[in-house]
């Protein structure tokens, strides 16, 4: 995942590299679009009208997967990104309780980064975890029965 900001040309490349990796399958727009968000971090809303064009799809159809898909995001994520689980059964360990605490404590909600870019708060709905709930996800590696100590430390200390 790269740190900076790409330029104009910098993604034109990323996307015509992509499609071509791609060409042959049926239906790559997922696959390009897991690829552009694992390279970038996000999916720049530049790449819309660039993907659009290379795979003959209108801004609409690309946009409408982005956006309905919860795991593509169009901004940089934190350097520490939090998931917090709000299905059934964490949920009735706590879940909802947490991600209060934790959207209070970090100052924002579920789906924003905090103004300083080290933390951003999301929800998902099952990381197949049941048992151990609460669970949430941190940096990629899914924790059971957090409560918020245990975020903020995560937080602070770049999800170790």
């Amino acid at each position: 995942m790269t740190s900076t900001i790409p330029t104009a040309a910098e993604l034109t490349e990323l996307v015509r590299s992509l499609v071509r990796q791609h060409r042959g399958e049926r239906g790559p727009l997922l696959e390009i679009l897991h690829a552009v968000q694992e390279q970038l971090g996000y999916v720049d809303p530049a790449v819309v009208p660039l993907l659009a064009a290379e795979l003959n799809l209108s801004r609409a159809d690309v946009h409408g997967v982005v956006t309905f898909y919860r795991d593509f995001r169009s901004a940089p994520p934190g350097r520490t990104t939090i998931r917090l689980c709000r299905a059934e059964a964490c949920a009735s360990l706590g879940a909802e309780q947490l991600v209060r605490a934790a959207e209070q404590a970090l100052g924002i909600g579920v789906g924003e980064t905090t103004a300083d870019g080290a933390t951003t708060l999301d929800e998902v709905f099952c990381l197949g975890n049941c048992a151990l709930g609460p669970s949430a996800q941190i940096n990629g590696r899914v924790r059971g029965r957090v409560d918020v100590r245990q975020l903020l430390a995560a937080a602070r200390g770049g999800g170790r």
